[in-house]
């Protein structure tokens, strides 16, 4: 029996630039969901992808081309007029940015800047939407609201204009929050009282929420489901428990493997990953991992060039049609369709699955 339908659908994403050396497809086939009240980790490199894929299903591209499906609560967006697009931006969806203070007008107070996000949506008055402004501002935690919300971005420390972004975005009350680096430039302690501040938000209002970050401890954190992209397409996706436990991509494996340890000796350096993330220009027809990828290249001369010319689809423990629901029920891996959240899956011709033999009744190493 089919579950409840997400709030959030993509399927087949692509988003495609046009530049002077040539088209660039920064997004390729790229499918996931978002259920009601969960979040979902987009993780990667720098120029992987994720913040083009947040933008996209903001539809806040101009001059690139967008393909595919992003149906938010069943309805499509890819095509929706402008016009149709503001009513749900901010309103049904809504999105914090990585700079606050580039983000936010240097000209206006934070509570005028609120409250006019408030008046537009709902078109009530300024006294209105200026109480209004001051409850947000209370809501994410800061100290004396109603005298802040007369002051202007610059007044305001990093993790208060984040604050202050936060409120913005959820002073209409939105289903789905798409948070794109909401961290990055804030110290540990700011950075854990963000985190804990988006739960508690969430927790209250059931939101959807979409993490986007290249930070794997913020993921571990907050998130439910995770998607490791990798030169613009998805590389793994997986429930969060499952991806640290058991990383099935050598991308992620090396992804983690990089985290420094508590236990490793002073001296030791840190584990990179060697090569450089791949030409979006210039694709290559396979596994664009492949040519920094440590499993392709000690594995046999065939199983080299299938990496190099072969690209692999994202499948299950049971292989690509695992992914579709053609695998064993209950079998690791298996989800309702490619892209899902819930399953196990990953795009690697040798992708290690440790449990792929539990169904069939032994016990995997």
């Amino acid at each position: 029996m089919a579950g409840p339908a997400p709030l959030l659908s993509v399927r087949d994403l692509g988003v495609t630039f046009a530049t002077p050396r040539g088209p660039v497809r920064a997004v390729d086939s790229l499918s996931f969901d978002v259920p009601h009240g969960r979040t979902l980790g987009i993780v990667g490199e720098s120029g992987s992808g994720k913040s083009v894929t947040s933008l996209a299903v903001m539809g806040l591209h101009t001059g690139a081309e967008v393909t595919g499906s992003v149906a938010l609560d069943g309805r499509e967006l890819v095509g929706l007029p402008d016009r149709e697009l503001n009513r749900l931006r901010g309103r049904r969806m809504a999105m914090i940015f990585q700079d606050p203070l580039s983000s936010l007008h240097p000209y206006y107070t934070v509570g005028e800047q609120i409250a006019e996000h408030h008046r537009v949506h709902f078109g009530t008055r300024r006294a209105v939407a200026r109480a209004r402004a001051v409850e947000a501002l209370a809501e994410v935690g800061i100290p004396e609201p109603g005298r802040r919300a007369g002051e202007y971005p610059h007044q305001f420390s990093g993790g208060m204009r984040q604050r202050v972004m936060i409120a913005m975005a959820l002073v209409c009350e939105p289903d789905l929050l798409i948070a794109d680096e909401p961290t990055t430039a804030l110290d540990v302690t700011v950075q854990a009282q963000i985190l804990d501040l988006l739960a508690r938000l969430q927790q209250e209002r059931r939101l959807s929420v979409v993490m986007i970050t290249h930070d794997l401890g913020v993921v571990a954190r907050v998130a439910h489901e995770v998607l490791v992209m990798y030169g613009g397409r998805a590389a793994e996706q997986a429930p969060v428990e499952a991806l640290f436990a058991s990383p099935a991509h050598p991308y992620t494996r090396g992804l983690l493997d990089s985290l420094p340890r508590l236990d490793d000796p002073d001296d030791v350096p840190l584990r990179a990953i060697p090569g450089s993330p791949p030409s979006l220009l210039d694709p290559a027809p396979g596994c664009a991992f492949a040519p920094r990828c440590a499993r392709a290249a000690a594995g046999t001369e065939e199983e080299r060039a299938r990496c190099a010319t072969e690209r692999p689809a994202l499948g299950g423990a049971g292989g690509p049609e695992a992914a579709g629901g053609g695998g064993v029920p209950g079998a690791p891996g298996v989800s309702g369709a490619p892209g899902v959240l819930g399953g196990h899956t990953a795009a690697c011709h040798f992708a290690a699955f440790p449990a792929v033999a539990a169904h069939e009744g032994t016990t995997a190493p």
